[in-house]
C-alpha cells in the first residue's frame, strides 16, 4: 500500500495598493487552492518577507512608500530570498515598461486589465521554473546546464562587456552588484542586458542565465 504524502498549497505574497483588485486577485488564487498574503506596498512587504517567505510573489508596480521596481531590487539583492519568482502586475503597456519591469529583476510582466486565468497560468510556470532551479542548485551546487535548451536566433554575439554582465547574471547578481563589479552605473548594466534580451529575444534574467550556461559563457 503507497503511502500519500499531502503537500502543503504554496504560499503567494499579494502587494497592490488597489483593495479592489486585491480583493478579487485574492478570491481567485484562494479558490484555486494557493495560500495568498497581502499588503499594499513594497515597504510592508519587505517587512513581511522577514517572518515569512512565500513561494511567489505578485506585485504591482506604482505604489505609495516602495514601488514595485525597488523593491524587486531589493529582493534580488537579499540572498535568503533572491530566488523567489515575481511577476509584476502593472497598467503600464509600453514594450519599454515591459522591458525595465524584466531588467529590474521581474520573471514575467502581466498587463492589466488581465484574464485571471492567465494569471494563474503563470502563477504555475514560474513555480514549477522556480522548483526545477531549487532542486538543481542543491544538486550541483548552483544553476544547471540540464533542461529544457534555449533557443536565440542564429549569429548572436555578444560584446566583451556584455559578455562580463551576463556572466554575473548567470551568477544571480543584481544589476546593482553588476554595476559596483564593473565600475559602471546601474543604467549601463540596465542597458545591456535590455540589448541582450532585444539580441537574444529571450523574456527574462532566468533565460538569459540559463542561455548562457548552456552555452558555456558562464563558465
Amino acid at each position: 500500500m503507497k503511502e500519500t504524502v499531502e503537500q502543503e498549497a504554496p504560499k503567494l505574497l499579494l502587494i497592490d495598493d488597489d483593495p479592489n483588485l486585491i480583493l478579487l486577485v485574492q478570491d481567485y488564487l484562494e479558490f484555486q487552492g494557493y495560500q495568498v498574503t497581502t499588503v499594499d506596498n513594497g515597504k510592508e512587504a519587505l517587512e513581511t518577507l522577514e517572518e515569512e517567505i512565500p513561494d511567489l510573489i505578485i506585485c504591482d508596480i506604482m505604489m505609495p512608500e516602495m514601488d514595485g521596481y525597488e523593491l524587486v531590487e531589493r529582493i534580488r539583492e537579499d540572498s535568503r530570498i533572491s530566488w523567489i519568482p515575481v511577476i509584476f502586475l502593472s497598467a503600464k503597456g509600453q514594450p519599454n515598461d515591459r522591458v525595465k519591469g524584466l531588467n529590474t529583476g521581474a520573471d514575467v510582466y502581466l498587463i492589466k486589465p488581465f484574464e485571471p486565468e492567465e494569471l494563474v497560468a503563470q502563477v504555475e510556470s514560474s513555480l514549477r521554473q522556480a522548483n526545477r532551479f531549487l532542486e538543481r542548485s542543491q544538486s550541483n551546487g548552483g544553476f544547471a546546464e540540464e533542461g529544457e535548451k534555449i533557443e536565440v536566433p542564429e549569429g548572436v554575439t555578444l560584446t566583451r562587456t556584455e559578455t562580463k554582465v551576463v556572466q554575473f547574471v548567470a551568477q544571480g547578481l543584481a544589476n546593482r552588484e553588476i554595476a559596483e563589479k564593473l565600475d559602471v552605473s546601474q543604467r549601463t548594466v540596465e542597458s545591456h542586458v535590455s540589448n541582450m534580451l532585444n539580441k537574444t529575444r529571450l523574456h527574462n534574467r532566468t533565460e538569459l542565465a540559463r542561455w548562457a550556461i548552456q552555452s558555456h559563457l558562464a563558465h
